[in-house]
């Protein structure tokens, strides 16, 4: 089990272990949830941390097949 403090202010260090299992560095952000009795912290990820992870290992294309190719996947549904 990992304990943390609070101070005066309502403030805590979050503990390495913790930061670590969630990903977080200096300056993130994080969310908590209250469920009941029960608290989970959720690390908030900015939308800049999300680029390069979908990759294409194909040719380019253009916007013009990107648009005939949703059209055609909305007629197979």
């Amino acid at each position: 089990m990992i304990e943390s403090g609070i101070t005066s202010k309502g403030q805590t260090t979050v503990p390495k272990l913790v930061r670590e299992a969630l990903g977080l560095e200096s300056g993130d952000r994080v969310r908590y949830v209250i469920d009941d009795q029960e608290v989970r912290m959720l690390p908030v990820r900015p939308i800049g941390r999300l680029f390069g992870v979908l990759r294409h290992c194909g040719p380019p294309v253009t916007i013009d097949e990107m648009e005939q190719a949703v059209a055609r996947g909305a007629v197979d549904q």
